[in-house]
């Protein structure tokens, strides 16, 4: 049986109510022995608290999440701190920046990034990274600050902008996406990457892999991302699980066999 950690999944989402247990024993039934879960917004964190409790695999992230900018107020910042005194975290997150939405403003954004980044520098604990058509500002600004950890989740940039992530230590979170044949510049970075700074995760219930196009997505199918991701790199399986596992339990902090 491969031991898997699916690093990002939101599975606190509505979408999962009606069969969150069954989902679980499918990603059980998958190998699956870790999943961080990582908040959106404030709201978010009493139901990663109570799942988390229920379930000793799921491993919460506690943060603000910049395309739920409108439910944020700066007193959750405050609100965050404390949570993170009160409540076991393995990360905050997600936190980060996005520009493609371009209803979210960019100045409001950076506050809460950059509070957020603070806040997990002062509770050494990394940091679980939106960064959409923001790579370049998010990793000049982690870098600045200095003293953090942490990874990018849904990498999509360029050669470069990963080995600049590299270089400070980030990791890079793959899934769904590269298993589509156009995601070529993608494929090409996982082939021939570092295999120590990569991480796998689903990002459920969004970013369904191919075989799933337009379903809801779960942590189970992660097992369509590392085979993929195995055949790319020409290595086994088994490897790819067991290096990004041992990744995952070293970046948050959890135990494996």
């Amino acid at each position: 049986m491969l031991e898997l950690t699916d690093s990002h999944a939101h599975i606190d989402d509505a979408g999962f109510a009606a069969d969150r247990e069954a989902m679980f024993e499918r990603a059980r039934e998958a190998g699956i022995q870790h999943i961080v879960v990582p908040a959106v917004d404030q709201a978010s964190w009493s139901r990663i608290a109570t799942i988390s409790a229920a379930h000793a695999q799921v491993h919460p992230a506690y943060g603000l999440h910049p395309m739920y900018l409108a439910e944020h107020r700066p007193e959750h910042l405050d609100a965050l701190v404390m949570q993170l005194e009160t409540h076991r975290a393995v990360a905050v997150g997600e936190i980060g920046l996005d520009f493609f939405v371009p209803q979210l403003d960019a100045e409001q954004q950076r506050e809460y990034f950059h509070r957020q980044l603070r806040i997990a520098r002062d509770f050494d604990l990394p940091v679980i990274v939106h960064a959409r058509r923001a790579m370049d500002e998010v990793t000049s600004t982690m870098k600045r600050l200095g003293g953090l950890r942490g990874v990018v989740h849904s990498f999509s940039g360029s050669l470069q902008q990963a080995q600049r992530l590299w270089d400070i230590g980030f990791h890079i979170g793959i899934g769904g996406p590269v298993t589509y044949e156009r995601a070529q510049r993608l494929r090409q970075i996982i082939a021939a990457m570092p295999i120590e700074h990569l991480l796998l995760e689903t990002d459920a219930p969004d970013q369904p892999g191919a075989c799933h196009r337009g379903q809801r997505n779960e942590p189970a199918n992660i097992t369509e991302v590392l085979q993929v991701i195995a055949q790319l790199r020409g290595e086994s399986e088994t490897s790819v699980a067991a290096a990004t596992t041992a990744n995952a339990a070293m970046l948050f902090g959890f135990t494996h066999a």
